[in-house]
């Protein structure tokens, strides 16, 4: 089979297309073959060494296919069921054996590449709104890079629940595409200071929770616009790690909350997994949220799509094809 394998950390260049034997199922896996897989910024910091996985390794995190084969001890499955699944290495391949309790089925009404494109950025969105800051109606949240991949879901889901977004991005066209989403108030960060203008739009009260996952540019002024006991949900860092800060800068805020939550915690369990995938799909089928598909790539042009990604010319899923 064709993979995407990293022999060395480093840029895009170190992403070579290799041939590899198909893989044959343990007794708890089954194989997929793979009909699309997800390109996400995890897999940009696996290629860099950020994140250490054992070299040599293939990558991706993300996928949805078909059932070919399956071990000794897997009764959930079988062969010809579609399935897709997130944070098991290995999708930019053409086949992939993934432990059958890490996948979930995908029902009529959800295209493969609609749920590659949702496993590890919908289910995040979903964890995010859902749980680590259970939104509520009438609530308000800053969501940072609106137009991103788990910015735009986010808004969705913030705006389903009847929540005022307020969003940042970096220019019209992604502005035009947040309020398409259903956010309240958009700001444009390259013009504008986000905090002063968040606490003009808020009349100085503040916002219930920040989404964060940008991180170093933005986590200090997140906390500043922030209600007393308000809750930073810092999820990612697309412009870096942010640097270390004393704990007593929370009181001297309001009491603030600060979590640093990560998807695996939140579908660690098969029946959480399986329950947060399924609210996912049902939207997704429901109409209640529109994915924009970007980019597909051939499998082969994985380096193009980490450049595109790296470079911030994108604003919606990317997907690689086998």
């Amino acid at each position: 089979m064709k993979a995407i394998q990293v022999k060395q950390t480093g840029g895009p260049e170190v992403l070579q297309l290799a041939d590899l034997p198909i893989p044959q199922p343990k007794p708890n896996e089954a194989v997929v073959k793979i009909a699309a897989s997800g390109v996400n910024f995890i897999d940009v910091y696996q290629r860099e060494g950020r994140y250490k996985v054992p070299l040599p390794f293939v990558l991706g995190q993300e996928a949805a296919g078909t059932v070919t084969s399956v071990g000794a001890d897997v009764k959930s499955l079988k062969l010809g069921d579609r399935v897709a699944w997130s944070s098991i290495l290995g999708s930019y391949a053409e086949y992939a054996a993934v432990p059958a309790e890490r996948l979930v089925p995908v029902p009529q009404g959800v295209s493969d590449q609609q749920a590659a494109s949702v496993m590890l950025q919908g289910m995040t969105a979903h964890y995010l709104t859902y749980d680590t800051y259970p939104l509520q109606r009438g609530e308000t949240a800053l969501v940072h890079a609106a137009a991103g991949g788990v910015g735009r879901l986010l808004v969705q889901m913030a705006h389903g629940i009847g929540a005022r977004v307020i969003a940042t991005v970096s220019t019209e066209e992604k502005a035009e595409l947040a309020k398409q989403e259903g956010a309240n108030d958009v700001i444009l960060y390259t013009e504008r200071d986000f905090e002063a203008e968040t606490k003009r739009l808020t009349g100085g009260k503040g916002v219930d929770v920040v989404y964060d996952g940008v991180g170093k540019t933005t986590f200090e002024k997140g906390l500043n616009v922030l209600r007393p006991r308000g809750t930073m949900v810092l999820f990612g860092g697309s412009s870096g790690p942010v640097p270390p800060f004393d704990l007593i800068q929370l009181s001297q805020k309001g009491s603030l909350y600060v979590t640093r939550p990560t998807l695996v915690n939140y579908i660690a369990t098969t029946e959480e997994l399986r329950a947060r995938s399924s609210a996912l799909f049902k939207m997704i089928a429901e109409g209640k949220l529109k994915l924009r598909l970007e980019h597909v790539y051939p499998l082969s042009e994985a380096e193009q799509a980490h450049r595109d990604l790296e470079g911030r010319k994108t604003t919606g899923k990317l997907l690689l094809i086998p």
